[in-house]
């Protein structure tokens, strides 16, 4: 059986309970070999609150040692940081190609707010030369073709799989999935805990109920998110 690699990225600042289903979705659909957690060097840098280091160590908090992603190995892949500049997705998976040749099964996550404005990405049609996709439903956001742009919609017509064909394919299938019904975002993180830090409330339940719970620790431990 050929290798699968799933990969997702992201800015992470900070990472939050949609992030973590996303990907134990995909787990265990794919039953991948291995789940690649890629945070990413937005080109705003001006816009992340929380350092390189900072939001590294909340995903390894957040997915290492996790039951959560079952026997899928789980590594945080620090390619785009060390890098030490902005770069395109499509840019990191030729990398990742390369690295993993013409064979491997590399599955790029993403939800459907993503998938919805995919045809602003750069070279975003290079992206099924590179890669798989696996897309997961959010409350709000429609994966019906007829509610995509049409380049988008016009893309994905042939190329929708089933995990197993997704699996067993290197690039070009696009696995959608319906059952994710986690909708947190880290905007709405980041409001939350600033709000609580002006009112003086502290963390309230309804942050608790985003985060994974070593996660807000770690938050709270080295005061984050309260400008």
């Amino acid at each position: 059986m050929k290798e699968c690699i799933a990969l997702l990225g992201g800015s992470f600042d900070p990472v939050h309970h949609g992030h973590v289903a996303l990907a134990a979705l995909f787990a265990g659909l794919l039953q991948p070999d291995q789940l690649r957690i890629l945070p990413a060097r937005p080109w705003q840098k001006s816009s992340l609150q929380a350092s390189d280091a900072q939001r590294v160590a909340m995903l390894e908090l957040a997915f290492t040692g996790q039951p959560l992603m079952g026997t899928t190995p789980v590594s945080i892949d620090l390619q785009e940081i060390e890098r030490g500049s902005a770069t395109y997705t499509v840019e990191t998976l030729r990398g990742l190609r390369a690295e993993l040749g013409e064979q491997s099964s590399i599955v790029f996550l993403m939800g459907a707010d993503q998938l919805q404005k995919l045809d602003t990405w750069r070279d975003w049609q290079e992206l099924f030369r590179l890669a798989n996709l696996g897309v997961a439903a959010r409350p709000g956001y429609d994966l019906d073709q007829d509610k995509l742009p049409p380049a988008v919609a016009a893309a994905l017509a042939g190329r929708l799989a089933t995990p197993a064909e997704v699996r067993a394919t290197p690039c070009g299938k696009v696995c959608l999935a319906q059952s994710l019904a986690v909708d947190i975002s880290a905007t709405q993180v980041r409001n939350a805990l600033h709000a609580g830090a002006q009112t003086g409330a502290g963390i309230g339940t309804d942050i608790s109920a985003l985060l994974p719970p070593q996660v807000l620790d770690y938050i709270q431990q080295h005061n984050l998110y309260k400008s």
